[in-house]
């Protein structure tokens, strides 16, 4: 039970860790199927499937489980590929166990609002900043949290982390380009930024000129979305959102329609229905 309760209170504290679980076992092995262990991000363990090389082996999957998000099996020969004496063979399922990712919407007007709203859906930990008092408004579910005051001042308190994502939609360019200036060196997963091309060229000249590195604008996403010839505020937050989902999923890098896909029944892309 230590292995659940562990999982459980690194769920709730927002840590991301990885559940390992003996799944099957032959010959002379050190545990049976049904051993787990929990392996937090930093590293740290609770529980055992067996010590020694294969419990250092499924520590190292583990973490790169929890860096992907993506569940992995492992099978290992004892002696043959780990050099144990035992003899035996032993696999293991590992499941990464992390928390919701946490999309900062710096700017609560029509786009950052329907933004809002479509990301609580899909179980975002969605956090709306903005000094004015559309942070306030109604049509904005509950499970959203409301950051009231400038929003530079704010940037502290709010999440950071590879598993954080800001969005750039205030009402004010001046606005933007503090925001933009001061997340690009942090540690983040995502920074987005709506605006024209001219807009983020402008910014990074100014960027430059104040000295910091280039290195650091391929970082910033924008102009932001998905390609897809959004006008309309909701159409707009439908192509970040898009944008988001692709990067949560490790999608492709460049969308394409999926009736376009080649199907065995045709000979080259067209519609769904055509045989």
């Amino acid at each position: 039970m230590r292995v659940f309760e562990a999982a459980a209170a690194a769920m709730r504290a927002g840590v991301p860790a990885a559940l390992v679980t003996v799944t099957g076992r032959g010959g002379s092995a050190p545990r049976r199927p049904g051993a787990r262990m929990l392996v937090r991000e930093d590293g740290e363990s609770v529980g055992t499937v067996g010590g020694g090389a294969f419990e250092h082996r499924c520590q190292r999957e583990a973490l790169a489980a929890i860096a992907e998000g993506l569940p992995r099996r492992v099978a290992f020969h004892l002696t043959r590929d780990l050099g144990m004496c035992c003899g035996g063979a032993m696999e293991a399922f590992i499941e990464p166990l992390l928390p919701r990712p946490a999309l900062v919407i710096h700017g609560a007007g029509h786009v950052g609002a329907a933004l809002a709203r479509m990301a609580a859906v899909l179980d975002w930990d969605v956090h709306l900043v903005d000094a004015r008092e559309l942070v306030l408004r109604e049509d904005v579910p509950a499970s959203v949290q409301r950051h009231e005051g400038d929003p530079r001042r704010l940037l502290s308190g709010l999440p950071t982390g590879l598993r954080a994502m800001h969005l750039v939609v205030t009402h004010d360019h001046a606005l933007d380009q503090d925001l933009v200036a001061a997340l690009l060196p942090q540690d983040i997963g995502w920074l987005g930024m709506i605006g024209s091309r001219a807009k983020v060229t402008r910014f990074f000249l100014r960027f430059r000129a104040a000295g910091m590195d280039p290195a650091l604008f391929p970082r910033l996403r924008a102009p932001v979305g998905l390609d897809l010839g959004a006008v309309e505020p909701g159409e707009i937050a439908v192509s970040v959102l898009a944008e988001l989902v692709q990067l949560r999923r490790g999608g492709p890098a460049a969308p394409a329609a999926l009736s376009a896909a080649p199907l065995p029944i045709r000979d080259g892309p067209g519609p769904r229905g055509e045989e």
